[in-house]
């Protein structure tokens, strides 16, 4: 068991955990802690409180300190100045027409830092850019890159259901979804209607992807054969899983019929009791795709046969050393 204290950072709605050490903190606090970019003031969402190690992915690192008045009103500053920070570096950005998208920037709380943010689909070469904005500040100046996911989370905006998207409301972390899940619920497969604000798939496709397992554990899958009241061997079309129906096509020439999961079973070939699905099909049709087949196998046969066995062409060496051989008798000679 060890001593947590859970803290969150502007522009970003992920919790960290930090060791409090001797310090005792209360939701709604503010703490100095030290990440990769510096030291920064962070917001405690999580009080102390004690977790299992197997809760915690990473060694834990210690808080610096409570802040303080000094703290706050810093932090205020560097708000205030951010704004006429990053117009200079967006400005330049344009004069360079380089392919990135400025997003924001921020200072460490010991301004001995400022640190811009930007995306771009490559890497992007931003030595000259460094050369031009440097000067202007009397810090050290550092750009990241992030991704299209992190990008939609500072920016924010609407989702397709109306709502503001997930990453910038509740979302702390980003789950991976994959086409795969989409398809398990049913849900279209077109790109441009189940991706989100930042071009990736929503990450709302994951939220129900463990129920439709449990659910079609107890429905029949498309394609699957079953059986019906009234037909004893048919297809299964669709199939709507939080309502556990499934639509099966009875008669070829017929619309598909909806039954509830419970009134249908699956075929089992093996089941002395089931009829198998050949019987469906009158013996008719059956004669016809034989005789069918056997047209097919003769064509090919046919085919086989009349094709040429070419030899590989092989270079006779030993022809063309006796022909130099008689030249060389022959100058001899003259």
């Amino acid at each position: 068991m060890k001593e947590i204290v859970g803290i969150q950072f502007k522009n970003a709605s992920r919790v960290y955990y930090f060791s409090p050490l001797e310090y005792k903190f209360n939701v709604g606090e503010y703490a100095i802690v030290e990440t990769v970019r510096g030291l920064e003031l962070g917001k405690v969402i999580i009080a102390n409180r004690m977790v299992e190690d197997d809760e915690l992915s990473h060694e834990l690192k210690p808080v610096v300190r409570k802040a303080n008045q000094h703290d706050l009103i810093l932090e205020k500053k560097h708000e205030e100045m951010a704004p006429e920070s990053f117009a200079i570096f967006k400005k330049y950005v344009n004069e360079l027409n380089l392919p990135m998208k400025p997003l924001y920037c921020e200072y460490t709380i010991d301004s001995s830092k400022i640190i811009f943010y930007y995306s771009a689909e490559d890497r992007v070469d931003f030595r000259e850019l460094l050369k031009l904005i440097t000067p202007h500040f009397k810090t050290r100046v550092e750009l990241r890159q992030i991704g299209p996911r992190e990008a939609a989370r500072v920016v924010g905006g609407i989702g397709s259901c109306g709502r503001v998207i997930c990453c910038k409301t509740c979302l702390n972390n980003f789950d991976f979804v994959t086409m795969k899940m989409a398809k398990e619920q049913g849900m279209s497969l077109n790109t441009n209607k189940i991706s989100g604000v930042c071009g990736k798939l929503m990450c709302c496709i994951g939220y129900e992807h463990e129920l439709y397992l449990e659910l079609k554990k107890e429905v029949p899958n498309i394609g699957q054969l079953v059986k019906t009241p009234n037909c004893p061997c048919c297809k299964v079309v669709n199939v709507d899983y939080i309502k556990k129906v499934v639509s099966v096509q009875e008669n070829p020439d017929g619309a598909p019929v909806k039954y509830e999961a419970k009134q249908v079973s699956l075929v089992v070939p093996k089941d002395p009791n089931t009829p198998d699905c050949e019987e469906i099909v009158s013996s008719d049709d059956i004669e016809e795709v034989v005789e069918v087949l056997q047209e097919e196998v003769t064509d090919v046969k046919e085919d086989k046969s009349k094709k040429k066995i070419y030899k590989p062409f092989v270079k006779n060496n030993n022809n063309n050393n006796n022909k130099k051989k008689k030249n060389k008798k022959n100058d001899n000679k003259k």
